[in-house]
């Protein structure tokens, strides 16, 4: 059955750059010039400047971000980093990569993210960095994480996959810690045709070992010098073109999908699906529209029964997978918990109201209590 509502459409918001996109792509194909180069430079800047940071460093994904911000960082094995376990498995697998180990904790029971006090209770004399995940749009209390990983000395991390254009007290992901991680994977808030991401940082030196690190360990202006143990990750340049195009559409983007956020809120205050909230410093940009739900499963099916087509972010979390169970160090009741009970919405810049409506009506209907009151209530 083809879906009512769909949960997520890319189509419409390429449409609206048809025409730049296909200019860009022919830009491309006519200069040859497939890896690095100029657009590659321009988007770069770009992305550092929207961020509110000095530098930007283009990478194959948002993995491999995570990665070289690690390394670069002198992060390894014998080291530990805090990881929120309620994250995209990539997370994890990052700090794997490196050689060191994670750290799984639990997280705040309202936004689900991870909090200062969970850190600091988690921190030991073997960790080296702590990584704040961004999840479903919006950054955690960024000056109170901060604040416990200076007192511990040790590197702060924003993994900002799920968050282009968010802020914390104004100031935008990216710009909020040691260096910040994104992806631009086609379903992003941002992304291309493909795989893609950036390493962005305010630290001049750091900036310049990613950039060696992501490019064979190459000394700069070197073709053949490698000063560094470094791997093949770079962005194309046909990325970086659409990524430049894209760009410049983000924030209204973003707008649509706060304004479908915020329908979802009202027409959904006091039902039984309670939408993860924001906080009020926070500026999300709804990557995710997230409820928790009792009996998740039974209603994901009912919805889709009706053409409501949903996600799931994320069923088993990461220190239950069986690639990463090694490292659990004990239950996190709230990750745990909420694993089971979470549902994602429809989500995309061009949602319409009226699709939100049904997505609305539908949720009331089957998850709501039989509260006439709350089962006639429609958005707006």
């Amino acid at each position: 059955m083809q879906p009512v509502v769909p949960f997520l459409d890319l189509s419409a918001m390429h449409r609206q750059v048809r025409e730049e996109l296909d200019a860009a792509w022919a830009g491309v194909v006519d200069s040859s010039g497939f890896v690095g180069g100029a657009r590659v430079e321009q988007f770069e800047q770009e992305w550092a400047s929207y961020c509110g940071a000095d530098h930007a460093i283009g990478v194959a994904n948002g993995t491999d971000a995570l990665v070289v911000a690690l390394r670069a960082l002198g992060v390894g094995p014998g080291d530990e980093v805090v990881v929120p376990a309620n994250t995209f498995v990539a997370t994890a697998e990052a700090v794997v990569l490196v050689g060191a180990t994670p750290r799984f904790v639990d997280v705040d029971p309202d936004t689900l993210l991870v909090t200062a006090d969970v850190v600091a209770a988690a921190l030991t004399p073997r960790t080296a960095a702590v990584v704040a995940v961004h999840l479903y749009g919006q950054p955690p209390d960024m000056d109170a994480l901060a604040a416990v990983a200076g007192r511990a000395g040790v590197a702060l991390i924003e993994d900002a996959a799920q968050a282009h254009g968010a802020t914390w007290r104004g100031r935008r992901a990216g710009s909020l810690a040691t260096v910040g991680c994104f992806s631009f994977y086609p379903g992003k808030n941002l992304g291309a045709f493909g795989d893609g991401g950036a390493v962005v940082t305010g630290d001049p030196e750091l900036a310049g070992r990613i950039r060696c690190m992501a490019d064979h360990g190459r000394r700069p202006g070197s073709k053949y010098d490698h000063d560094l143990v470094g791997q093949n990750s770079r962005l194309d340049a046909l990325q970086a073109a659409v990524l430049s195009i894209k760009l410049r559409h983000l924030d209204d983007w973003n707008a649509g999908r706060q304004a479908a956020y915020a329908r979802y809120e009202a027409g959904l205050r006091g039902s039984a699906a309670r939408l993860v909230p924001v906080a009020p410093e926070a500026t999300s940009v709804h990557h995710l529209a997230v409820v928790e739900v009792p009996g998740r499963d039974e209603l994901r099916a009912a919805l889709a029964a009706r053409g409501v087509a949903t996600g799931i972010h994320y069923p088993v979390p990461c220190h239950q997978q069986p690639a990463f169970e090694q490292w659990a160090t004990g239950p996190l009741p709230v990750v745990e918990a909420s694993a089971g009970r979470l549902l994602s919405l429809p989500m995309f810049p061009t949602l319409s109201a009226r699709d939100v409506d049904l997505v609305v009506e539908a949720l009331l209907d089957e998850a709501s209590p039989v509260d006439p009151a709350v089962r006639v209530r429609r958005a707006g």
